[in-house]
Order: structure tokens, then C-alpha cells, then sequence
């Protein structure tokens, strides 16, 4: 069954938005209010960052087989940022739906779009810094990588930040707990017009 042909019972929702913006803060903030929400696990052929769990963060996968996912038609999405490639497998991410389960995709800008394309229903939430500086002092402050990787999200996180129109809302992480809570309002509200309980 394509994504298309699928009729879901509860809400796809995404949430992007550029690279440092705190998207991994707020949605982990998201799901410990409310555990009834699934955060898709993404794979990934980039290697664990210290802490990282193979199966928690992201599936951690080499280039092969990462091919073989696309390859198989295994992916909702996939892109390629930083050098490395992503993407959310898309069975586990159906099956939930399909049980009435709200499902959040944490993904880059150009993964939403291929979601947008392929679910269409699929609500779209992008998540904006307070201020470009905010952006570039979360980035340099990580201590994660190399100037010159930083350099290159800085880059990206520009031309994202101009895809925000493309999204169907925007909330600005300003405060993580109010953004949050904010995320969590409109998951409620898509279940609800999904006609969830």
C-alpha cells in the first residue's frame, strides 16, 4: 500500500525547520507531555555523535544500505545534508497511522517537501529561531563539529529559513516549553479533524 492509498486514522505531522533550531528539544519536550504521540526514528548513513543509540536517535546505516531502502521504495522521504543522507522508513511510520496513532516526523526542509508530495494530508510545522543570532550561537555553541561544518549549516540554515512559507504553520522557539506546548496544540487539532479520539 503507497503512502498515497493509505487512509490514516490519526495525524502525519512534520516538523522542520534549520538546523540548531531546537527541534530535537522541543519535540522530546512534546512527547514527555503527551507519550501518546510516536516520534519516527530516522535512518542515517552519518556515524553516532557521543551518547547516541542506534535505534534511539536514528537507525545508523551504511551506504548500501541506505540504497537498498530507496532502491525498495523503503523510504517516505529521504535527503541528503551535510554529507550524509536521511530518511524516515516508511512502513512503522503507516502501521502507527493506520492504528490511530499521531506520528511526528522530526525532518530537514527538504524531506517535509517530499512528504508534503506523498501525504498529502500531512500537516506541515516549521520551527523558526527567535533571531539569526539565537541560530548561529545555539549552532557554534554545540561543540559537535568542526568550524567548517558549522560554516555549512549556517549556509543551509539561511535557505531554509526561507522555506518557512512553504509550511502549513510556524511557531517560533522562542521558549522551549511554550513551543512545545504549542506543538502539541496542533497535533490535537489535526487528530481532531482526522476525526481521532
Amino acid at each position: 500500500m503507497t503512502p498515497q492509498q493509505q487512509s490514516t486514522q490519526a495525524p502525519l505531522v512534520v516538523v522542520s525547520g534549520p538546523s540548531g533550531v531546537g527541534k530535537s528539544t522541543v519535540v522530546a519536550r512534546a512527547l514527555q507531555r503527551d507519550p501518546r504521540v510516536w516520534l519516527s526514528v530516522s535512518a542515517t548513513t552519518r556515524a553516532p555523535r557521543t551518547g547516541e543509540q542506534d535505534g534511539r536517535e536514528y537507525f545508523f546505516v551504511d551506504d548500501a544500505a541506505f540504497d537498498q531502502l530507496v532502491a525498495t521504495d523503503g523510504l517516505l522521504e529521504w535527503a541528503a545534508f551535510a554529507g550524509h543522507r536521511y530518511g524516515t522508513p516508511s512502513a512503522p511510520v503507516l502501521e502507527r497511522l493506520a492504528h490511530g496513532t499521531p506520528v511526528l516526523l522530526e525532518i530537514e526542509v527538504q524531506g517535509a517537501r517530499q512528504v508534503r508530495e506523498r501525504v498529502p494530508g500531512a500537516l506541515l510545522v516549521f520551527l523558526a529561531p527567535p533571531s539569526w543570532d539565537v541560530l548561529e550561537a545555539r549552532l557554534s555553541g554545540r561543540g559537535t563539529e568542526s568550524p567548517d561544518a558549522v560554516a555549512r549549516r549556517l549556509v543551509a540554515a539561511q535557505e531554509e529559513l526561507a522555506a518557512a512559507s512553504e509550511f502549513d504553520r510556524v511557531l517560533v522557539n522562542a521558549d522551549v516549553e511554550e513551543c512545545a506546548q504549542a506543538l502539541l496544540d496542533l497535533v490535537a487539532a489535526a487528530f481532531s479533524s482526522e476525526g481521532g479520539t
